[in-house]
């Protein structure tokens, strides 16, 4: 492997792993692949994405928590420009760590990435004046499968940072991230 470091340890959630390309820069810049399908399969993800997507966020904006219904993707996911917290949430079932949740900070500075399987439900909050996400999906998006749990859910407990300067009531959300379901209801509707 050697071009990547790769991190598993995800607060002892399988599946997700935290990625650290080898960068290599001298007086003009740098130059680090981002990815590298031989790299990744000896990392143990061995995906064929087939779509890649790319969001740009002010300050404050939280995306999430989203997930596929009936089409779940596995994610690879990186910040291009600026700064972003970005959170998994297990729900695959019979998991051990159902309803856990991690979160890692990517920045083009840092570099991470970080890859989501299928089963988790994702998000972020943007902590810069501005960020670009980038991301790339096993599977297209279908826009009657969405699904999402509730960003501040008491059950899941994210320990969401805020930006500088901010509190939680000055966060911008879309009006469907606001009135998503928790966990509870989650789990709830699958039963039916």
């Amino acid at each position: 492997m050697g071009k990547i470091k790769v991190t598993e340890d995800c607060n002892g959630i399988a599946g997700l792993k935290v990625i650290e390309p080898s960068v290599f820069g001298d007086e003009r810049g740098y130059f680090m692949e981002t990815y590298n399908y031989n790299d990744f399969k000896e990392a143990g993800i061995d995906c064929e994405f087939v779509q890649d997507n790319q969001s740009a966020s002010k300050k404050g904006v939280l995306r999430g928590l989203h997930f596929q219904i009936n089409y779940p993707q596995d994610k690879l996911v990186r910040v291009v420009n600026g700064e972003v917290f970005d959170v998994a949430v297990d729900l695959r079932e019979g998991s051990e760590t159902f309803g856990k949740w991690f979160g890692v900070t990517l920045s083009a500075e840092n570099k991470k990435q970080f890859f989501i399987p299928k089963g988790f439900a994702h998000g972020f909050v943007v902590l810069s004046d501005y960020a670009e996400f980038c991301y790339k999906v096993t599977d297209f998006y279908h826009p009657n499968d969405e699904g999402g749990l509730l960003w501040k859910d008491p059950e899941i407990a994210v320990e969401w940072p805020m930006p500088e300067g901010m509190t939680e009531a000055d966060l911008t959300l879309s009006d469907k991230d606001k009135v998503w379901g928790g966990i509870k209801e989650y789990v709830a509707a699958k039963a039916k």
